[in-house]
């Protein structure tokens, strides 16, 4: 039979990410993990994995950290509470000292790569110089080395450069630790101290890539230790000549749209390991053999099926194709789920909102049409907000589905409210045709085309996007359709578009973890978007640890987004998840990574047939 419930209700909000064969059970081994020989289960996503490293400004999407959060292994996630949870199977981070912030990370003894490579302090080194980008050359652009086709970086990129495209600053997070790190008499630990005070400091510093990896495709050895001697001899003695070609890899090394001939490419310190991929159709993962971490992996084989239309992916699940789905909601979807049995969904809200932002610079129209604060005004004052929130998510969820009126808070969680009341989204409610036509006319543009952004391949999106086109037009905006399946990797690429139609999901629950969007140069801030009381607000928050305070320098900051015209927020998105009897422990998370958060936990059930 189906079983319907309701998911929590989201009240936090958090770190933001780019939002984007049915198989039989086995033999309990009787081992200590709890693994299931034979026993497989395959899980739906809307879009096809890409890279890696999720920590790229071109990687930064939930369909890679979707994988990366099961492959590669850190020293913290969120359950689905959720709270913070220390992976000390991991390792561990302690607070040394307040005054100055110094933190101590600690690998445990027995982790290694998939390859048996001790994972150790150059992991943690190169981690460190990626995140900081301490050791950048300093004020290198390398907007006119991006493809805008593509989104990733051309092969002009100069080779003497050190680049590490983690959008990290100077004023936050990772870019406060400046200086080099030191290494622990074990090999296993790094001590960072911290510029100044930083509040969400227990969550800078994400999984690891392998060092060895790395320095040996950059830098030509062959032996793995040699290779991560040498990294931490150019990281120590900040040697631009090899830091160069280390930081290109990292970059670009571990994006990869198939399985690479070269396994070490996608080595794994997770739970699970990647053992096939075909492009557009599929991502296979096994039990990683080398993990001795907590989370062991109970289910031998997950395979991801990329399947961007929620339609296709409902009839995957009632055809047995798949186990577990989670699509993008809509009411076809609600009304397809309500006519399967034997499959249990569950329902609420998700920590991804939607919104449209503005190319502040390097734009595609010819006279960059939304560096005019009139024209960006006059084009929010086109967008059908409400509308959009009454014909595609009020059949889904009802009375609950409402306009978002704040860049920085979740409905419901503490300052929403008085954000709202005091930023200007109330002005852009309703659509103003009228206002708008004034507004464009005293802008003095005359080139009104704007090229939106979005995923082509997915139907709400697509629906959205003819909604503004139409609304748009009657005030003399020419909306063009830069739609792509490759949307995610063109995000903030100059040139490819005017305006950007997508989702923010939230990773975590910090304070601070949604301002890379905002602040100047941040990896998130795909709009070329800079204002410096801004800037300084983001500044004061990162050392800010009063609650009150917080509150109050958020609602001022989001006041000036709304001013800027930065672009608009729609709604907060409904969530369903589905899934077949068969399968048992599905606890879905309101924030990323959702339904994979304990994926080591799924199960096939007694009743589950072989295949």
């Amino acid at each position: 039979m189906k079983r319907i419930s309701a998911a929590v209700a989201l009240t936090a909000a958090g770190a933001l990410v780019i939002s984007g064969c049915a198989a039989g059970g086995g033999e309990d081994t009787g081992d200590d993990s709890g693994l299931v020989e034979g026993s497989s289960i395959t899980a739906a996503w809307n879009q096809a994995f890409y890279s890696m490293n999720g920590n790229t400004s071109f990687g930064n999407a939930t369909a890679n950290n979707n994988i990366n959060y099961l492959t590669l292994d850190g020293f913290n996630y969120y359950n689905n509470t959720p709270e913070l949870v220390m992976n000390e199977s991991f390792g561990t981070y302690e607070l040394v000292s307040e005054d100055p912030l110094t933190v101590t990370y600690t690998l445990a003894e027995d982790v290694t790569w998939s390859d048996g490579t001790p994972v150790d302090a150059a992991d943690l080194m190169l981690n460190w110089a990626a995140l900081s980008r301490a050791l950048d050359t300093p004020d290198f652009d390398p907007n006119e080395f991006t493809d805008p086709d593509t989104g990733e970086f051309t092969e002009s990129f100069p080779t003497d450069v050190v680049y590490f495209d983690s959008g990290a600053t100077p004023e936050s997070g990772m870019g406060l630790v400046s200086e080099t790190p030191e290494i622990g008499d074990d090999g296993r630990s790094i001590t960072m101290t911290f510029d100044q005070p930083f509040v969400d400091w227990d969550l800078v510093f994400t999984s690891p890539l392998p060092a060895h990896v790395v320095a040996k495709n950059a830098l030509g050895i062959e032996d793995n230790e040699e290779a991560k001697q040498a990294l931490l001899d150019a990281i120590e003695s900040e040697d631009a000549a090899a830091l160069a070609p280390i930081s290109s890899f990292w970059n670009s090394g571990f994006n990869f749209t198939e399985l690479p001939d070269d396994p070490e490419r996608y080595l794994a310190t997770g739970p699970y390991m990647i053992s096939d991929f075909v492009a557009d159709q599929y991502i296979t993962l096994v039990a990683n053999p080398e993990y001795k971490g907590e989370n062991a992996a109970n289910i031998e084989e997950i395979t991801i099926r990329f399947i961007p239309d929620p339609l296709a992916a409902v009839q995957a699940l009632e055809n047995g194709e798949v186990d577990i789905i989670s699509p993008q909601a809509t009411a076809d979807i609600k009304t397809a789920l309500d006519g399967i049995d034997g499959i249990t969904v569950l329902t609420g809200l998700e920590g991804t909102y939607e919104h449209v932002d503005l190319q502040f610079d390097q734009g595609k129209n010819s006279q960059n049409i939304f560096s005019n604060a009139q024209a960006r005004e006059a084009f929010m004052k086109v967008i059908p907000r409400q509308e959009i929130v009454d014909t595609l998510i009020k059949p889904i969820i009802g009375d609950d589905a409402i306009l978002r009126d704040s860049q920085l808070f979740v409905p419901g969680a503490a300052g929403y409210d008085e954000a709202a009341a005091d930023n200007t989204s109330a002005d852009f409610a309703e659509v103003d045709i009228e206002g708008a036509k004034a507004l464009l006319a005293e802008s003095g543009i005359t080139d009104t085309s704007v090229c939106i952004l979005y995923a082509s391949n997915n139907p709400r999106r697509v629906n959205e996007f003819a909604l503004i086109q139409a609304s748009a037009a009657q005030a003399g905006f020419n909306v063009t359709d830069c739609g792509s399946e490759e949307w995610g990797g063109l995000l903030g690429t100059p040139g490819a578009y005017d305006a950007s139609l997508f989702g923010w999901q939230s990773t975590s629950l910090g304070v601070t973890n949604s301002l890379p969007t905002f602040v100047t140069g941040g990896i998130n801030n795909m709009n070329f978007y800079s204002n410096e009381r801004v800037d300084e607000i983001i500044t004061e928050l990162n050392g800010t640890f009063d609650e009150e305070k917080q509150i109050e320098l958020q609602v001022e900051m989001d006041r000036l987004l709304w001013e800027d015209f930065y672009g608009v927020t729609i709604f907060q998105f409904p969530s369903v998840t589905a899934y077949s009897d068969r399968v048992e422990n599905i606890d879905p998370s309101i924030i990323a990574p959702t339904i994979f958060w304990n994926a080591w936990d799924w199960a096939v059930t007694d009743g589950g047939s072989e295949e």
